[in-house]
């Protein structure tokens, strides 16, 4: 007996914010969606609490979206550290506009905004199924069809498959979208949820009511290119580190000997100092930036979020959350086009890579497309950080001794570390990354 087929319009993949945002605004325009999320509930796999810059598409999506959405704190204070064992250097920006709503970004714990935002979905006529487990695709020729679970009965019939299903997107694989994934584009975040008191985190922070801080830091992952991080909430801090897989490996550290030593440098102490350990977790990244963003479409589906690899860090800025959302939009958007034609081809469908390419999506991406070459540059967690450190030291310090002007201090500290010329090198490198 043939298995029975269900039918809907949209069958989305995961219920990350891609996902969920996707099957949200699909849903608004009357179609029929099934959200599919292979955790218990959406969030439930992601023990996240970071930042998420500021995103325009939201307040399309939910108007009003940040009085109603769940989010911990808003970013005021941002800190980056290049820090060694014995001393660190920091840089701090802050600015009274950061205090004014809308504002310019917010700290999230990502088990209940997932959860909200698929709720959202579900008001807006979206099916969601937890704890389903995609196994393949159902495809016609080139054409998808639609899913098969790991159910009984498990054949899932759709006009489109939205796949949102994480950074080793089984499904885009699947559908010749992209190759294997080296791991030089892929990092391991190592996460831990420590509690505090709201005040307490107010007071380490220097913060007052909603206002949130995040940190970074270089020189803390023992030369693996990587560095760490420290976010907080309103009763809880999110400390981690992030570890380019090909130079972990090299390196033969545990990535949890690199986490433990990470939270015991005394800047990061200090933080935690008396903090409660709630959970800890480890997660895959995206790191490759714009050259690791696979074919995004094919016919009869889409791929968005961190699937698509839509994840940058250019040594200053890391975005991951806004740039999922707003895939997720366009995707919607895109789809809900593809069903005013009756026409879900490749040739159709791919309007979304077009409103990507017109969105800040692909621009930032494509602005700082060298940036994750010059990331590559091994000196930029390990030699920098201490050399910074040690002009800092030599420049305060005070030991009756005459003092020397800060180049000799430089070139000094260079002396036997570093040949000028690599300096020269990577300074050009990061030019063309970062500044012209």
């Amino acid at each position: 007996m043939a298995r029975q087929l269900k039918e809907f319009d949209v069958i989305v993949v995961g219920a990350g914010p891609a996902g969920a945002s996707a099957a949200l605004r699909m849903a608004q325009k009357g179609l029929n969606i099934l959200l599919l999320e292979r955790g218990e509930t959406p969030g439930a796999k992601n023990m996240f609490g970071g930042m998420m810059p500021k995103c325009p598409v939201v307040d399309d999506l939910i108007p009003n979206f940040w009085v109603k959405a769940p989010w911990e704190r808003h970013v005021v204070k941002r800190t980056l550290y290049l820090i060694t064992k014995q001393s660190a250097t920091s840089m701090v920006f802050e600015t009274d506009a950061s205090d004014d709503s809308p504002y310019n970004g917010y700290t999230l714990f990502r088990p209940v905004f997932d959860h909200w935002l698929a709720e959202e979905a579900q008001k807006a006529g979206a099916k969601l199924l937890c704890s389903c487990l995609v196994k393949d695709l159902l495809q016609k020729g080139k054409q998808v069809i639609g899913v098969t679970v790991g159910r009984e009965k498990g054949d899932l019939r759709a006009k489109v498959v939205l796949a949102c299903d994480g950074v080793l997107s089984f499904l885009a694989q699947k559908a010749g979208l992209r190759k294997e994934f080296s791991p030089s584009q892929m990092a391991v975040g190592i996460k831990a949820l420590f509690h505090l008191t709201e005040e307490e985190i107010n007071e380490r922070f220097n913060l007052v009511q909603a206002q949130g801080a995040t940190c970074e830091f270089l020189g803390c992952t023992e030369g693996i290119r990587g560095g760490g991080f420290i976010y907080t909430q309103t009763e809880t801090i999110t400390a981690g580190i992030v570890l380019h897989l090909d130079a972990l490996k090299k390196s033969g550290i545990a990535p949890y000997t690199l986490f433990e030593q990470f939270i015991a440098l005394p800047p990061v102490r200090r933080y935690l100092k008396g903090a409660r350990l709630v959970e800890y977790s480890a997660h895959l990244l995206p790191e490759g930036g714009y050259r690791m963003i696979p074919r995004l479409f094919t016919d009869g589906m889409l791929v968005a979020g961190d699937a698509a690899a839509l994840c940058y860090t250019n040594g200053l800025n890391q975005e991951g959350m806004n740039l999922a959302m707003s895939s997720g939009f366009l995707a919607a958007e895109t789809v809900v086009d593809a069903f005013e034609k009756g026409d879900f081809s490749s040739k159709q469908l791919r309007q979304y890579e077009t409103r990507l390419k017109e969105s800040f999506v692909l621009r930032d991406m494509k602005i700082f497309e060298k940036a994750a070459t010059w990331m590559h540059t091994d000196r930029l967690f390990s030699e920098y950080p201490r050399l910074v450190n040690r002009i800092m030291e030599e420049i305060y310090r005070s030991d009756g001794t005459p003092r020397k002007k800060i180049a000799r201090i430089g070139l000094e500290a260079l002396k036997g570390n570093i040949p000028v010329r690599h300096v020269i090198a990577d300074l050009l490198k990061g030019g063309k990354s970062l500044i012209w």
